[in-house]
């Protein structure tokens, strides 16, 4: 079973995390931000983490700080269960619709951070939560974990569709690259376990 906690504690926020990438998509997350909490929930469950998140952020100065360093705290979880990258699959994609709104996302992790969320949103904010903040969220988690992600809105539409069909999306494209295939096995020409 690859499962990781981690704590972190700053003068912005609280967050104790426990992960585990090998579980069956069961959730129990509470950030403060209702819609986040949603978010976070449908990508364990896409993703089949098992996800014990509890945050405590400045909530009264805004979303921006438990958003950023939740994905901080989670990419910090993926980056040591990843150790060397060997015997995962490496690569992942998932198209994903949700009603009228069509979401790309690919991922390689590959142990070189690098984040493009391509998606414009109709509304600036979703019940307390910022929606320019889903971008914030992927790019802490890909910079924390070294996994490269690229998502793209194909057809747009309702912003909450769209938030959610980027976070599902991610799930789904995460749980293919981190699957067991080739235990031990690098999963570059490089043989360096992450690719260099």
């Amino acid at each position: 079973m690859r499962k990781q906690t981690i704590q972190r504690k700053t003068g912005e926020t609280d967050i104790a995390c426990t992960l585990n990438i090998d579980g069956s998509g069961a959730a129990a997350v509470q950030t403060g931000i209702g819609f986040f909490d949603h978010m976070l929930t449908l990508m364990a469950f896409h993703a089949r983490w098992d996800l014990d998140l509890k945050a405590r952020g400045d909530l009264q100065v805004d979303d921006h700080h438990t958003v950023e360093d939740t994905g901080i705290v989670l990419g910090q979880a993926l980056r040591r269960l990843l150790g060397s990258v060997k015997g995962i699959q490496r690569y992942g994609s998932a198209v994903v619709p949700m009603d009228e709104v069509l979401c790309r996302t690919a991922v390689d992790c590959s142990g070189r951070a690098f984040c493009r969320v391509s998606s414009q949103f109709a509304r600036e904010e979703i019940n307390g939560f910022a929606v320019e903040n889903v971008n914030e969220f992927f790019q802490a988690l890909c910079r924390e974990s070294g996994i490269c992600l690229h998502s793209d809105i194909l057809a747009a539409g309702n912003t909450h569709h769209q938030a959610e069909a980027i976070f599902k999306s991610a799930g789904r494209a995460l749980a293919q690259a981190l699957a067991v295939t080739r235990k031990g096995r690098n999963t570059s020409t490089k043989q360096t376990g992450y690719e260099e």
